[in-house]
């Protein structure tokens, strides 16, 4: 009997956490260039609709040098939101020759105001909040990934 509670348990934990497991994206590196010379990150890939939806949320920590890219049709407007996301988050509007077009600084987590790309772009970069001004991340510096080859 005891050892049925222990097998019990892991087939529950499976059962919730197998969908969020399956919807993880692929992780790739992606560099930004600045003034201040070429930083690089690991990126996990949110290329569909799920993953777009499911994004950072429920996660309650990130490491420095990991975030997420969310690729988008070139040319589309985005708005993003905090809803269910525990950690503030630095996001980045990137256009389809890479650069950078619009940057939000330190979200607030858990908000549900809309925070838009300004203009058309063809992906999102979210990274820790303060992660832009700590490297001198700026409008305009050039983001270095396969997608916007």
């Amino acid at each position: 009997m005891k050892a049925a509670i222990p097998a019990a348990l892991c087939a529950f934990a499976l059962l919730f956490l197998a969908p969020a497991m399956a919807a993880e994206g692929a992780k790739e590196p992606l560099k930004i260039e600045t003034a201040a010379g070429a930083h690089a990150f690991t990126v996990e890939m949110a290329t569909t609709s799920d993953q777009q939806a499911i994004g950072l949320m429920h996660r309650r920590t990130m490491a420095a040098d990991v975030g997420m890219l969310f690729v988008y049709p070139a040319g589309s407007r985005v708005a993003m939101w905090m809803k269910n996301t525990l950690i503030p988050l630095d996001m980045l509007f990137i256009g389809p020759d890479g650069r950078i077009k619009h940057l939000v600084e330190r979200t607030v987590p858990m908000s549900t105001e809309l925070i838009g790309s300004n203009g058309p772009v063809r992906a999102v970069l979210e990274l820790n909040a303060g992660t832009a001004s700590r490297l001198g991340i700026k409008v305009g510096d050039r983001v270095r990934h396969p997608v916007f080859e």
